[in-house]
């Protein structure tokens, strides 16, 4: 299975390739040779700084995962709910609650071109991506707007919240409404991080895998002692 990491895989921008050849068993062979294509044979530019990230998210992925991902599609499909109530062309099917994933597609043709409706939402500090749709002739002209629920859910939005955020969306769209101080007040409910392994867990788990990647020297080991000290403060 191949994937990407930094979206609802929360964690820096990688790709991934995960698979459950185990060894012993016939396909052992394959994985060896997919990972040697994939490193060093085709991607032995990435990045080697944000591997340690990846793992950490990885194990805060593996702690949380059933109630984030849940949490993720309740905030799209009420984020959807609450657009389409307000006048909004949601693509979905509205009896299956317009998304299963973190995604929300929207049509702006009305209001304007994808391209012209993104900015004027990012002048409102809503950050989105103009998409084309299938019936438009080309990405430039594009009639749609991409949006994602998992960055905020991380944040600690529900559903509620994201039918507040769909009013204020609607505004900027529809009446070209500047809403920029409403989002900055929404924004500001929700500023720590949800669904990550906490202090007394996660510095003891950094302290042993810095140990275990770097050269073993005094300066290493006090920086882990260091970490470990500090989640029992």
């Amino acid at each position: 299975m191949t994937g990407s990491a930094h979206k609802t895989f929360f964690g820096p921008q990688r790709g991934l390739v995960a698979g459950n050849m185990s060894a012993g068993t016939g396909l052992e062979k394959l994985w060896i040779e997919i990972k040697g294509r994939a490193f060093p044979g085709s991607t032995s530019n990435h990045h080697l700084g944000t591997l340690l990230g990846l793992l950490l998210a990885t194990y805060e992925m593996n702690e949380f995962k059933k109630e984030y991902q849940t949490q993720v599609v309740k905030n799209a499909r009420a984020f959807a709910r609450a657009l389409s109530e307000r006048g909004i062309a949601v693509e979905g099917v509205p009896a299956d609650g317009f998304t299963e994933t973190h995604q929300v597609v929207i049509r702006v043709r009305q209001y304007g071109t994808g391209e012209d409706i993104a900015r004027r939402l990012e002048e409102c500090n809503i950050i989105t991506n103009y998409q084309a749709l299938p019936d438009d002739e080309s990405f430039v002209g594009s009639s749609g707007i991409r949006m994602g629920t998992q960055e905020m859910t991380r944040f600690g939005m529900k559903e509620k919240d994201f039918s507040q955020l769909a009013g204020y969306l609607a505004d900027c769209i529809k009446l070209n409404k500047p809403v920029k101080d409403e989002i900055r007040k929404l924004r500001q409910k929700f500023l720590s991080m949800q669904y990550c392994l906490p202090l007394e867990k996660s510095l003891p788990l950094a302290a042993k895998l810095i140990t275990s990647i770097l050269p073993a020297n005094s300066y290493v080991r006090e920086f882990a002692d260091n970490l470990k000290g500090l989640s029992k403060a």
